[in-house]
Protein backbone atom coordinates (compact mmCIF):
# COMPACT_ATOMS: atom_id res chain seq x y z
CA UNK A 1 0.00 0.00 0.00
CA UNK A 2 1.19 3.41 -1.03
CA UNK A 3 1.01 6.31 1.61
CA UNK A 4 0.29 9.50 0.44
CA UNK A 5 4.79 10.40 0.41
CA UNK A 6 4.93 7.17 -1.72
CA UNK A 7 1.89 8.23 -3.97
CA UNK A 8 3.76 11.62 -4.94
CA UNK A 9 7.18 10.71 -5.20
CA UNK A 10 5.27 8.14 -7.74
CA UNK A 11 3.54 10.26 -9.08
CA UNK A 12 5.77 13.13 -9.88
CA UNK A 13 8.80 11.13 -11.09
CA UNK A 14 6.89 10.91 -14.45
CA UNK A 15 8.64 12.89 -17.01
CA UNK A 16 7.27 16.62 -16.45
CA UNK A 17 5.04 15.73 -13.99
CA UNK A 18 4.20 19.01 -11.53
CA UNK A 19 1.67 19.19 -8.41
CA UNK A 20 -0.96 22.03 -8.11
CA UNK A 21 -3.84 22.90 -6.12
CA UNK A 22 -6.40 24.70 -8.12
CA UNK A 23 -8.97 23.49 -6.07
CA UNK A 24 -7.98 24.57 -2.89
CA UNK A 25 -6.02 23.07 0.30
CA UNK A 26 -7.63 19.20 0.44
CA UNK A 27 -6.90 18.30 -3.64
CA UNK A 28 -3.49 17.48 -5.03
CA UNK A 29 -4.03 18.21 -8.95
CA UNK A 30 -1.07 16.36 -11.04
CA UNK A 31 -0.63 17.55 -14.46
CA UNK A 32 1.97 16.94 -17.26
CA UNK A 33 1.86 19.49 -20.01
CA UNK A 34 -0.52 21.49 -18.10
CA UNK A 35 -3.57 18.41 -18.46
CA UNK A 36 -3.76 16.95 -15.31
CA UNK A 37 -3.53 13.06 -15.02
CA UNK A 38 -3.92 12.40 -11.42
CA UNK A 39 -5.86 13.93 -8.55
CA UNK A 40 -5.52 12.76 -4.94
CA UNK A 41 -8.05 13.52 -2.14
CA UNK A 42 -4.86 13.68 0.07
CA UNK A 43 -6.55 14.46 3.56
CA UNK A 44 -9.32 11.41 3.47
CA UNK A 45 -8.25 8.27 5.23
CA UNK A 46 -7.81 6.15 3.45
CA UNK A 47 -6.60 8.64 0.41
CA UNK A 48 -8.60 8.44 -2.96
CA UNK A 49 -6.61 9.21 -6.23
CA UNK A 50 -8.64 10.03 -9.34
CA UNK A 51 -7.11 8.45 -12.74
CA UNK A 52 -7.94 8.79 -16.29
CA UNK A 53 -8.55 5.38 -17.63
CA UNK A 54 -9.94 3.78 -21.30
CA UNK A 55 -13.35 3.76 -20.66
CA UNK A 56 -13.48 -0.49 -21.08
CA UNK A 57 -10.90 -0.67 -18.59
CA UNK A 58 -12.08 1.66 -16.31
CA UNK A 59 -14.95 -0.44 -16.58
CA UNK A 60 -13.11 -3.42 -15.71
CA UNK A 61 -11.50 -2.02 -13.02
CA UNK A 62 -14.54 -1.09 -11.27
CA UNK A 63 -15.79 -5.01 -11.59
CA UNK A 64 -12.47 -6.65 -10.23
CA UNK A 65 -11.43 -4.33 -7.37
CA UNK A 66 -14.40 -2.76 -4.83
CA UNK A 67 -11.47 0.19 -4.30
CA UNK A 68 -12.63 1.32 -8.05
CA UNK A 69 -15.45 3.64 -8.71
CA UNK A 70 -16.38 5.66 -11.41
CA UNK A 71 -14.74 9.07 -10.75
CA UNK A 72 -15.60 11.55 -8.42
CA UNK A 73 -16.85 15.13 -9.66
CA UNK A 74 -15.38 13.78 -13.45
CA UNK A 75 -16.21 12.08 -16.12
CA UNK A 76 -17.39 8.79 -15.17
CA UNK A 77 -16.42 7.41 -18.56
CA UNK A 78 -13.14 8.32 -18.57
CA UNK A 79 -12.23 8.45 -15.03
CA UNK A 80 -11.93 6.34 -11.64
CA UNK A 81 -11.85 6.99 -8.28
CA UNK A 82 -9.58 4.75 -6.15
CA UNK A 83 -9.43 4.31 -2.45
CA UNK A 84 -5.43 3.62 -1.65
CA UNK A 85 -6.39 0.95 0.82
CA UNK A 86 -3.95 -1.88 0.01
CA UNK A 87 -6.82 -3.98 -1.37
CA UNK A 88 -5.62 -3.27 -5.05
CA UNK A 89 -1.93 -5.17 -5.70
CA UNK A 90 1.08 -2.61 -5.69
CA UNK A 91 2.02 -3.17 -9.40
CA UNK A 92 -1.26 -3.02 -10.30
CA UNK A 93 -2.36 0.09 -8.95
CA UNK A 94 1.16 1.85 -10.45
CA UNK A 95 -0.17 0.26 -13.37
CA UNK A 96 -3.29 1.79 -13.39
CA UNK A 97 -1.28 5.50 -12.37
CA UNK A 98 0.92 4.87 -15.42
CA UNK A 99 -2.16 4.15 -17.74
CA UNK A 100 -3.81 7.60 -16.62
CA UNK A 101 -0.54 9.25 -17.56
CA UNK A 102 0.21 7.50 -20.81
CA UNK A 103 -3.55 8.48 -21.60
CA UNK A 104 -2.89 12.09 -20.81
CA UNK A 105 0.16 12.00 -23.03
CA UNK A 106 -1.26 10.67 -25.99
CA UNK A 107 -3.59 13.40 -25.91
CA UNK A 108 -1.37 15.81 -25.83
CA UNK A 109 -0.38 18.26 -29.40
CA UNK A 110 2.66 16.78 -31.41
CA UNK A 111 4.21 20.14 -30.08
CA UNK A 112 3.24 19.28 -26.75
CA UNK A 113 4.65 16.09 -26.56
CA UNK A 114 7.70 17.21 -28.59
CA UNK A 115 8.70 19.83 -25.63
CA UNK A 116 8.04 16.94 -22.66
CA UNK A 117 10.75 14.82 -24.75
CA UNK A 118 12.90 17.53 -24.80
CA UNK A 119 12.39 18.13 -20.88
Amino acid sequence: MMDLMDLRAYVLAKKGAVEERPFGPEALVFKVMGKMFALAAWELEPLDITLKCDPDEALFQRDVYTAARPGYHMNKRHWNTVTVDGSIPLPEFQRMIDDSYQLVVKGLTKKARAELANL
